[in-house]
């Protein structure tokens, strides 16, 4: 197990340097000058160049690349342009409401999905198999985007039901039932897509198991059904399933850029909206290098518990 996670953890290595990189030189190809965003109406040449020269502009694109890279190593993300803090402090700060919201999305997502996935595939081609496979591809089709607005003008502005934005009340609240009322609207718009793909492997996965000889060996002995499904067949699917739900977390991730949007949540996805928007490249590039050197990590969580429950997966 040890070795497993040892070369597991050293093929990371490459990843995350090709990450840094592409994270960087797309950052620098992005049209409009930082100087002249940060300096708005005092932008005179004069003033950008002394700007330019002051960040390390002015120098090589390969030089400021090592530069950014040495100084990441060491823990150094830079200082934000246009919030005068540092990177690291505020991608934090604000990394904490995405991995709530981000997490929150991630349960609901694979254990309805899983759940989903099971039924249909023990009743296939019944009517709760057709019902549920229509419902799951409406999921899987929906944007989050439109369907949070949905949500909105359903359940906080008709019904009431529920606040439209924030992570709590302006007023009052800050409390956990204020964090759940404002978490649930996001969390599960964030959650549907992911929940129809978990759902269609799952039972694609279950098929799989179902058909298999020793699963009508156990039947023709007399195994119950719901042993058959539950102890025999979900526990090698789950094999399967597991990778699915290591690369639906970077789903989630991902997809908070626009849900955060949508419902003024404070996280990370917001936040690399407003630093796009004002050529915050520091911010950006810190910002989306811990983003996704958290997908990565996900993934790697996925992969040792796929070979904790089968020990034949190689690295």
């Amino acid at each position: 197990m040890y070795l497993y996670l040892v070369k597991r953890v050293l093929a990371l290595v490459p990843v995350l340097l090709g990450l840094t990189t592409i994270v960087f030189f797309i950052m620098a190809m992005i049209p409009g000058d930082p100087a002249t965003a940060i300096l708005g109406s005092y932008a005179t040449p004069e003033n950008v160049e002394k700007l330019n020269r002051d960040l390390g502009l002015d120098r090589p694109l390969y030089e400021q690349y090592f530069i950014w890279l040495s100084n990441i190593l060491q823990g150094d993300f830079g200082r934000s342009y246009s919030l005068n803090r540092e990177v690291l402090d505020e991608v934090l700060e604000r990394y904490l409401a995405t991995l709530i919201l981000a997490g929150t999305s991630l349960v609901i997502c694979s254990l309805l999905g899983v759940l989903v996935g099971i039924w249909t595939a023990a009743n296939q081609y019944g009517w709760s198999d057709k019902i549920l496979t229509f419902v799951v591809l409406i999921g899987i089709s929906i944007p989050s985007f439109w369907l949070g607005l949905l949500l909105i003008m359903g359940l906080a502005v008709t019904l009431k039901i529920l606040p439209a934005s924030g992570m709590y009340a302006i007023y009052g609240g800050g409390d956990l039932w204020d964090l759940l009322q404002h978490l649930a609207m996001p969390a599960f718009t964030l959650a549907i897509v992911a929940t129809g793909v978990i759902a269609r492997l799952t039972r694609s996965a279950m098929l799989e198991v179902l058909r298999q000889d020793y699963i009508r060996t156990a039947r023709a002995k007399g195994v119950g059904e719901n042993a058959i499904i539950y102890k025999h067949a979900f526990k090698v699917a789950l094999v399967s399933v597991i990778p699915i739900i290591g690369i639906q977390a970077g789903f989630v991730l991902g997809g908070a850029v626009y849900v955060e949007t949508v419902f003024q949540w404070p996280g990370v996805g917001r936040m690399l909206v407003n630093a796009i928007s004002t050529r915050d490249i520091l911010l950006v590039q810190g910002a989306v290098v811990v983003v996704a050197a958290s997908y990565v990590l996900f993934n790697l969580l996925a992969d040792v518990a796929q070979h904790l429950i089968d020990p034949r997966i190689k690295p």
